[in-house]
């Protein structure tokens, strides 16, 4: 009896807590951008999401291939504001006094992951004839990967301006 409340005392449920707590805090340090930009990356899609559907449930027609891209483009430019400042300060922690610079390249990364957008809209919805909102939703994948890259590699450099 006495090994076997020994063997309770010591795997009690608050010491593997803090155990897996410990472990789970160790895996963020160490992936700490990629865990931020996919925080970031989910709440800038949800953005779009948002400003997307808003766009095509009130006053543009999905069913017209310019009133999609119009809801698209719209829905890019809110999200993409809304990125690059959390992008900036919460995943790659910038310093760059340089912001106007930084801002430009920011831009310009995300204006080549939206042709990747419309494309993927145009070959899934007007080509295709597939469900405009599930291809929005395949679409952000291709785009949240396309942006980190774009990110890491040329707009958030640690190196100085």
């Amino acid at each position: 009896m006495d090994g076997w409340k020994a063997s309770i005392r010591k795997n009690r449920p608050e010491e593997s807590v803090d155990n897996m707590w410990k472990k789970v805090t160790e895996l963020y340090r160490k992936y700490e951008e990629i865990v931020n930009y996919l925080i970031a990356g989910v709440l800038t899609t949800v953005v779009s999401l948002a400003v997307y559907y808003a766009c095509v449930l009130t006053f543009l027609d999905p069913d017209d291939a310019w009133e999609l891209q119009a809801a698209n483009v719209i829905s890019w430019i809110l999200a993409v504001a809304f990125a690059y400042g959390i992008n900036r300060s919460f995943v790659f922690k910038s310093k760059s006094e340089n912001r106007l610079a930084e801002a430009v390249r920011f831009v310009g990364s995300r204006v080549t992951t939206l042709l990747m957008d419309m494309a993927v809209m145009y070959g899934f919805v007007t080509l295709a004839g597939g469900n405009d909102k599930i291809g929005k939703l395949l679409s952000q994948v291709v785009v949240m990967a396309g942006n980190y890259l774009l990110s890491k590699l040329f707009v958030f450099q640690k190196t100085k301006d």
